[in-house]
């Protein structure tokens, strides 16, 4: 419980979409429903269009690869040091894999101020078009496979482009990408010290109680650095007792760790939440028998139902958007769906979509 509270999915919510945002320490966004999902269940009376105003008009949060080499979405402030701090790591891990697609070090090397050419002046390339651009000025990318979507994470993880608005504006629009610096303005570069301990920092406010191991996997920090990071926090931090052994928590929250709610406390999240991505296990917020239901593997996270910080059900969108289907694990108290119906129909409030309605599937048949 005292870590949903820390991502604000009990108590309080975060004020506005960064920070939501920030609540979590960063949001995985391969997935655009899905982040919006995350920022929804985190803020109260926000809507979908102050989530896409925030990533493009205030530019408050960003979209840029960060943790574990893979797509996130970090507060603005943060986005010029996490990556500084990041990027090297993931370079280098998935250097074997750009030598495999053809993309040698001297290509990528090149393709550095290339790209900072064709982006100049504040232009925003699709991938396709940001491919066609360098090998029209002579440097040859492969134009096939995986190998543009290498070189894009390379130069994101690089700093120097980041996600820029999706074209036509909107979730049916390809993804656009932009100077990083341009979008974000100047950052001033921290020594790896600092940046570990405010890495640390960051992840124990937002997921605490956690241990070095879930700040590792989380991070995608290589053991030694992780390490440095968890050992110069714990000065600011606490044990606790949790299930799963001695943890790590906020000193101000390990003398005042939540206690139950006084009604159950129900979100709906989205696919790859943080309450599902930010550990080393899933095995506190998901029961071990339903672990499948949510993750069945190939990197696949499902939407979850929370009820007081532990997933009941696994939720879908109904055939034409018009219902959320709530597949639960167990049957559902009566006193619990009037409140998974407030969540529906808050997601609805939150897409603009007020005809939305629950399609509760019992998992004995019953509807």
């Amino acid at each position: 419980m005292a870590r949903m509270h820390a991502q604000l999915l009990m108590g309080p919510p975060a004020a506005g979409a960064a920070g939501a945002v920030r609540a979590a320490a960063a949001l995985q966004a391969q997935d655009a429903y899905a982040v919006r999902a995350a920022i929804r269940a985190r803020t109260a009376g926000l809507e979908a269009a102050d989530v896409r105003s925030a990533m493009v008009q205030e530019r408050s949060i960003v979209r840029t690869w960060a943790m574990r080499g893979t797509l996130h979405a970090v507060p603005a402030s943060d986005a010029g040091w996490i990556v500084d701090l990041l990027g090297p790591v993931f370079v280098r891990r998935f250097r074997t894999r750009r030598l495999a697609l053809g993309l040698d070090d001297a290509l990528c090397e090149r393709s550095e101020a290339a790209i900072g050419e064709v982006l100049s002046g504040g232009a925003a390339r699709t991938r396709e078009e940001l491919i066609e651009d360098l090998n029209g000025i002579g440097v040859p990318v492969p134009e096939g496979g995986q190998a543009p979507a290498h070189l894009v994470a390379y130069a994101a993880l690089r700093g120097i482009v980041c996600r820029g608005p999706d074209t036509a504006g909107g979730d049916s629009g390809e993804p656009t990408y932009v100077l990083m610096r341009d979008w974000v303005g100047p950052w001033e570069p921290r020594d790896t010290g600092s940046a570990l301990l405010k890495l640390a920092r960051r992840y124990l406010w937002a997921h605490g109680p956690a241990a070095l191991e879930d700040f590792a996997a989380w991070s995608g920090l290589p053991a030694r650095p992780a390490r440095r990071g968890w050992d110069l926090v714990a000065s600011e931090a606490a044990e606790v007792s949790t299930s799963r052994g001695p943890a790590l928590a906020p000193r101000e929250v390990a003398e005042a760790l939540p206690s139950a709610a006084p009604a159950p406390a129900v979100r709906l999240v989205g696919a790859f939440d943080a309450c599902l991505l930010g550990y080393k296990g899933r095995d506190v917020v998901v029961p071990p028998q339903y672990a499948r239901r949510i993750a069945p593997g190939g990197g696949i996270v499902h939407p979850a139902v929370l009820v007081d910080g532990r997933a009941v059900a696994r939720w879908r969108w109904g055939r034409g958007g018009a219902a959320v289907v709530v597949e639960p694990f167990e049957p559902v108290p009566d006193r619990l769906r009037e409140r998974l119906e407030d969540e529906v129909a808050d997601i609805g409030r939150f897409l603009g979509a007020h005809s939305l309605r629950l399609d509760l599937h019992e998992p004995n048949g019953r509807d």
